[in-house]
């Protein structure tokens, strides 16, 4: 089955915006990749300021590969000027889980 990686942000809230318009500003960064499943940028409502990045891959080897390829690629673009904009998140975890259950709806 699947895997699953979870990126773990921390956002202060006066980046909350900036960090969005960036996820909103990728968009088809990663649906191209060979392996891609699915993704998901969710926000927090209430009692944490960590925003969760979902990705679901085929398989440990297409994330890695995604990972080693376009995805640092796109990390090492410079911005206005040949400068990299400073990081809207101030931390980041990544979590990775395999999936053993799943359902859709009937």
């Amino acid at each position: 089955m699947s895997i699953v990686k979870i990126n773990v942000l921390t956002v202060p809230a006066e980046q909350r915006e900036v960090l969005e318009q960036r996820f909103a500003a990728r968009a088809g960064a990663v649906e191209g990749s060979d392996g891609f499943e699915w993704f998901e940028l969710l926000r927090p409502v209430e009692g944490t300021d960590q925003y969760l990045v979902y990705t679901r891959w085929r398989s440990e080897e297409d994330f890695q590969a995604w990972m080693s390829g376009s995805m640092q690629a796109a990390h090492q673009g410079g911005g206005e000027g040949g400068e990299r904009p400073k990081p809207a998140a101030s931390g980041s975890t990544l979590w990775s889980f395999d999936v053993v259950q799943q359902a859709s709806p009937k």
